[in-house]
């Protein structure tokens, strides 16, 4: 049974829908979390503070942000150790083309629980 586009909702008819949508969508991450993410691609080995700085954000929203990026497998932190003593966490963005693979199989692996969720509803209506 094909779907028209007029029986799906306007955000799911867009042209091209935004990276930031498309990763809200998949991983369930807000805006400020994608900015993160593609800072991060622009500069790897970041530290908080540094990107504090590159997105004009406080640091604890930033630290925020990068915990959810590590939680959904889109960063990887690193510690350095300082000269002077103590150590400091630098930050890297999953590259792209395994960044893609995860959205890929994160939007499969829902696709797969949505679809046994309508099998359920199906099966109880019989």
């Amino acid at each position: 049974m094909a779907v028209s586009r007029n029986q799906l909702p306007e955000s799911m008819v867009d042209d091209e829908p935004a990276l930031d949508e498309v990763m809200a969508c998949v991983f369930g991450v807000q805006a400020h979390e994608v900015r993160t993410y593609q800072a991060l691609l622009s500069a790897p080995g970041s530290t908080v503070e540094e990107l504090a700085a590159a997105l004009d954000r406080d640091r604890s929203n930033v630290n925020r942000s990068l915990s959810t990026l590590l939680d959904k497998g889109l960063a990887s932190r690193e510690r350095r150790l300082l000269d002077g003593g103590g150590h400091v966490y630098q930050y890297t963005a999953t590259p792209g083309p395994e960044a893609r693979q995860l959205m890929h199989e994160t939007l499969e692996q829902w696709t797969a629980a949505v679809h046994d969720r309508i099998d359920e509803f199906a099966a109880g209506t019989e």
